[in-house]
């Protein structure tokens, strides 16, 4: 028996449940086909920020700051809570040159009318009597967010079958052909039939996109996360290195050659339940899923460098998961021309907790035809050419 929607919605993470909401609210069929169970992949897989202290000024900072906006309302919207909070994040820096790169990032940033500020010595003692004495100040950006990425898929949906919205789990899709203004979609439960389909599948969206002869230029980039058993606060809100910018943008950075080797970067986060997430890691692997210990290692010694008596401190567990990379850190958010109806929400690299809302309303606006939110030029497809490389 085939089943029919007007949206099938391919992926159960977090940017496809939000894109399931934002679609369903405007009044469509919605179906999410998810090939496990909802959120089992990356978006189980990571941390919970909507960061924009870590993003460059302009397009990429505003986007981020409209989802933002956007979380504040679904917590207040949805029918499940997602443990959002709102503490603001900080960048650390260890050396002169940091802090006068420091000034100008906020600078940039105050430019662009966001909430950022300079920090020196004085207030990291402040803000945490955990932090190394010999940090030379930081950066802080009050409007950074953090939510239980676990949660806030799960309250997407809830939130999408209020409008309608179903879901196939455990269906695998197998074969996408579209005939007439119709798309035919084999799974392993059986064919579904949809006017549009929306691949969000992540680091996997481009073995979607082969069914169609699309190569869409996604990479899964490998990164660990180390979680502390619960003990006293050490911060209340989310820590970085000024370098990680320097890291996560491919930039040359003054370490040792097993941090420059694994991209490891102090990154601290405390959970509402009073535990602590510390990364980060990057490596190209492939789907290599296993703990590399080394890389770990890496992350323990930054993590160490910048809160020594984390070394007195006991760890939960550690977990690796897989971010979306594009080689322009830009997801790919648009529909795809020469397949009218057909749809990418992919590519988010490490900012899919807090990007999903923004992709989401902004697939639902494309698919209405509706005034977008934000300029959905710099996230559409074809600024790749068919061999996936950039033009």
């Amino acid at each position: 028996m085939t089943n029919h929607t007007e949206v099938a919605v391919i992926g159960g993470g977090i940017v496809g449940c939000a894109v399931a909401y934002y679609t369903a609210k405007t009044g469509r069929e919605v179906t999410v086909i998810e090939k496990n169970e909802l959120a089992s992949g990356t978006s189980s897989h990571c941390d919970g920020n909507i960061l924009v202290i870590d993003k460059e000024p302009g397009f990429d900072s505003k986007m981020t700051r409209e989802s933002q906006r956007l979380v504040s309302e679904l917590s207040k919207e949805l029918p499940l809570s997602f443990e959002y909070r709102q503490p603001g994040s900080i960048l650390v820096c260890e050396s002169d040159d940091e802090m006068d790169a420091a000034k100008q990032w906020v600078e940039d940033q105050v430019s662009h009318g966001l909430e950022f500020s300079l920090l020196d010595r004085s207030d990291l003692r402040q803000e945490s009597h955990y932090l190394a004495d010999d940090l030379y100040g930081g950066l802080e950006c009050a409007s950074d967010s953090t939510v239980n990425p676990y949660l806030l898929t799960y309250a997407l949906f809830k939130g999408a079958k209020t409008y309608g919205a179903k879901a196939m789990t455990h269906a695998e899709v197998t074969s996408i052909k579209k005939s007439e203004h119709r798309f035919r979609i084999q799974t392993s439960k059986g064919e579904v039939t949809a006017d549009q389909v929306i691949n969000c599948a992540g680091v996997w969206a481009p073995k979607i996109g082969e069914l169609n002869e699309l190569t869409i230029p996604i990479v899964p980039r490998k990164g660990h996360i180390l979680v502390s058993t619960r003990q006293v606060p050490v911060s209340p809100r989310k820590v970085m290195e000024f370098s990680y910018l320097m890291t996560k943008f491919g930039k040359e950075r003054t370490v040792d050659e097993l941090t420059e080797r694994y991209g490891a970067a102090l990154v601290f986060e405390p959970t509402e339940s009073q535990n602590f997430l510390l990364g980060s890691s990057r490596e190209f692997v492939g789907f290599d899923s296993s703990i590399n210990w080394k890389a770990v290692r890496a992350i323990a010694n930054r993590c160490m460098r910048f809160y020594p008596k984390l070394a007195d401190m006991n760890l939960l567990r550690v977990y690796s998961g897989f971010r979306p990379w594009t080689s322009d850190h830009l997801p790919i958010v648009s529909e795809v021309e020469q397949l009218p109806g057909y749809y990418i929400a992919a590519g988010h690299e490490g900012d899919g907790i807090g990007l999903a809302p923004i992709t989401g309303k902004l697939i639902a606006e494309l698919i209405d035809e509706q005034s977008p939110s934000i300029d959905p030029h710099p996230l559409r497809f074809s600024r790749w050419n068919k061999e996936g490389v950039s033009v």
